[in-house]
């Protein structure tokens, strides 16, 4: 009866407890080197170019997925191939393309 709940409340647990952890640790760290004397120009990062690159694996991921899909369409219409394996390989297989693409191309943004 009380199994139902336990999944959902352990993993609000769990994201609450890395999320707790990362900022505490994050701004022990920062208290730290501001009694060092460091300069408070390393703690504003660049969230412009974070949000481009995010915005961008995410976009050619949907795109990738997409393509899988249709491209798996294609196969399961032409071909006798099992389509219970085709759609799951074709997904996974231009999802990793397009996030290997997505890869490149953060490169290229960095030079």
């Amino acid at each position: 009866m009380y199994e139902a709940i336990l999944i959902p409340t352990s993993l609000f647990l769990t994201i609450f407890g890395i999320v707790y952890i990362f900022l505490s640790t994050r701004n022990k760290e920062r208290l730290a080197l501001i009694e060092k004397g460091a300069n408070a120009s390393i703690f504003r990062s660049n969230r412009n170019s974070f949000q481009k690159i995010i915005i961008l694996n995410l976009a050619l991921l949907f795109m990738g997925i997409g393509a899988g899909v249709f491209i798996a369409l294609l196969l399961a219409t032409y071909t006798s191939l099992d389509k219970d394996a085709l759609y799951p390989a074709m997904i996974f297989l231009m999802a990793g393309v397009s996030l290997f693409i997505g890869f490149k191309m953060t490169n290229s943004l960095d030079k």
